[in-house]
């Protein structure tokens, strides 16, 4: 879960971060049915497929729409979007506010997707297990050689973030370069540096803290494995088969057209953040872009377990996460988060409650995919601020009153 640095404050890994990411797991999709986007294409308006549903509305979703309202007024938000589906089903898709002054935000504006991209490649990488490709418990010495303890580092270990491996997003030195920069593209290299700095936390396996280290490295190897791109990789693999025409990789800080703009005040004065460079979110091919109904839909496929076998879904739920974590003399509690049954740290995904969470949060963006798979509930919102809205993840306070009316018996729980 990525979130964005305060030069005002210490910088808070987002509530979710890691399965208590979403669970209080620390530090970082899409739409009800496979509808294809617009011919033209994501850099275009006219995504005939996302767009508001037509009115009257029926009652659950004028309760919906009014959650939504309230928050974006409770919240003191710029904009919100968000697309509700129920067994597959659309309950509501809409967009409150404004992209810019005097620009209503719409359904099909894009915006940063952030950790999004790392459900997409651990449901790729357990794909590769499942061909016979590769296994998780694979060291990963063979394909980066050149990391420190390659000979003890897993793929498992890499995707469910129990390397050990500090997490250069929270590192005082690599913030103190980022805050004043926000401009600067980062390379895999310098941003592994920081990391590698450090000594491991615990001994690779032993326990459980959330790393974007872990998907830089995750997402080369991937690379060296199948000898593909990871952009190109994700595309063939999940975003083409998912239908998410609107979802894509960005080597640019640029964002496909229409936009959704993004401001905060992360530097201390409020500020147009949309086009930030994002280079140090994930590795160069995973920085994604996307819009509310793919979101939608990645939220229910992958949380389905859509293009997983059973038993590769019930992996990427628990790939042994469970039990991990909790202090110790070498890692405080904060770092190493206790990794329980109800909020736990999957291959990518964040289990909380039962529900299947993602929640990037940089640079005025917040977003959540989140999905309960007993009720088939899929819920995708993406906030931006104003200057006066709250710190966090204002994205998933949306989603929380959303579930509570839709699932009042399974709450919406990310610490």
């Amino acid at each position: 879960m990525t979130r964005t640095p305060s030069p005002t404050r210490p910088h808070r890994r987002g509530r979710a971060r890691g399965a208590l990411l979403c669970a209080a797991l620390v530090a970082a999709t899409l739409q009800t049915s496979a509808a294809p986007a617009s011919a033209e294409g994501p850099g275009h308006h006219g995504d005939r497929d996302c767009v508001r549903t037509e009115r009257p509305l029926d009652g659950q979703a004028r309760k919906v729409l009014d959650i939504a309202r309230k928050a974006k007024k409770d919240l003191k938000l710029n904009s919100v979007e968000f697309k509700v589906t129920l067994d597959g089903r659309e309950v509501l898709t809409d967009a409150l506010g404004e992209s810019m002054t005097g620009v209503p935000a719409q359904p099909d504006m894009h915006f940063r997707a952030g950790s999004v991209a790392f459900a997409h490649i651990g449901t790729t990488l357990l794909q590769l297990v499942e061909e016979g490709k590769v296994s998780l418990d694979d060291t990963v010495e063979r394909w980066l050689p050149d990391v420190p303890k390659a000979e003890q580092i897993t793929l498992r270990m890499l995707a469910s973030n129990t390397t050990g491996l500090h997490d250069y997003v929270t590192d005082p030195a690599f913030l103190a370069e980022l805050v004043p920069h926000p401009f600067r593209q980062w390379t895999p290299n310098e941003l592994l540096a920081f990391p590698y700095s450090h000594s491991f936390w615990y001994e690779p396996g032993t326990s459980w803290s959330y790393s974007h280290a872990n998907y830089q490295l995750l997402s080369q190897a991937l690379e060296k494995i199948t000898g593909i791109r990871i952009d190109e990789l994700l595309k063939e693999r999940i975003w083409g088969p998912l239908g998410l025409r609107n979802t894509q990789n960005n080597f640019t800080p640029d964002i496909p057209s229409p936009v959704l703009h993004a401001f905060t005040s992360d530097r201390g004065i409020y500020e147009e953040s949309t086009f930030w460079n994002p280079s140090w979110t994930t590795a160069p091919g995973a920085v994604i872009t996307t819009n509310i109904c793919d979101l939608a839909r990645s939220a229910r496929a992958i949380g389905s377990g859509e293009l997983l076998s059973p038993r590769s879904y019930r992996t990427f739920l628990d790939p042994g996460t469970v039990g991990l974590g909790g202090a110790t003399a070498t890692c405080p509690a904060t770092i190493c988060l206790k990794q329980t049954e109800a909020a736990h740290f999957g291959l990518g995904i964040i289990v909380a409650n039962t529900w299947l969470v993602q929640n990037p949060s940089f640079s005025g963006y917040a977003a959540i995919q989140a999905y309960l798979p007993s009720e088939r509930l899929a819920i995708a919102v993406s906030t931006t601020k104003t200057a006066d809205t709250p710190d966090g993840n204002t994205a998933e306070d949306v989603a929380t009153l959303i579930a509570a009316e839709l699932a009042p018996d399974t709450p919406l729980t990310i610490v």
